[in-house]
């Protein structure tokens, strides 16, 4: 899990961000996007790709992470933005916020997929980085969990749609309840399964 961070550091980079994202495939809310950059010493057992994970080990993993990182910090694209700028693009803009918001500046950017972010930092994509990079992993638990709060904060507003249970991904019973009561405030209009509903109203 540290190949490519010592990959970069052995090309004389010292301050190595991991980015990922989560929220991508959900109808409802945000996708958010985290930057994490790690101590070369730093070492949590089981960390790995958050979707491998369950929500109890992330929420364990979490605190750890926060505490020994040099710095993290998170990115947020909203629904409506999403929207706007369509969900690729909504991802990278999260992504470059996320970088931006961290506190240490950092030289190298480790990119979980394929696209690479429009900064002036030297940087990787790598197409399944979450399970392939320690710095990229941490990312995404940090990513999942800050997503998954904000989700359950939204199901307190819209309890209709039981964000709690599916975090606004497209499941079964979500879909069923957009059908029912129609999007809310939180849908993104854009997204098959809510677009189709809206335009129906």
């Amino acid at each position: 899990m540290w190949q490519f961070e010592h990959e970069a550091t052995a090309r004389g980079f010292n301050s190595i961000a991991g980015i990922d994202e989560a929220g991508r495939g959900p109808l409802a809310g945000p996708v958010v996007s985290a930057a994490v950059i790690l101590p070369l010493d730093f070492f949590c057992e089981g960390i790995d790709d958050s979707k491998r994970l369950s929500e109890k080990k992330r929420a364990a993993f979490f605190p750890v992470i926060k505490e020994q990182a040099i710095a993290v910090a998170t990115g947020i694209a909203t629904h409506k933005e999403i929207d706007q700028i369509n969900i690729l693009q909504a991802t990278l803009l999260s992504m470059k916020r996320a970088v931006e918001n961290l506190s240490h500046p950092p030289n190298f950017l480790l990119i979980d997929g394929k696209f690479t972010l429009d900064m002036d930092i030297d940087q990787s994509a790598i197409i399944k980085g979450d399970s392939k990079s320690i710095s990229i992993a941490a990312a995404s638990i940090i990513a999942k969990v800050t997503r998954d709060a904000i989700m359950k904060d939204l199901h307190e507003t819209y309890p209709d749609y039981n964000f709690l249970q599916h975090k606004g991904y497209p499941t079964k019973a979500h879909k069923q309840a957009i059908f029912t009561h129609g999007p809310c405030p939180v849908h993104r209009r854009s997204f098959k399964g809510v677009r189709q509903v809206f335009n129906d109203r």
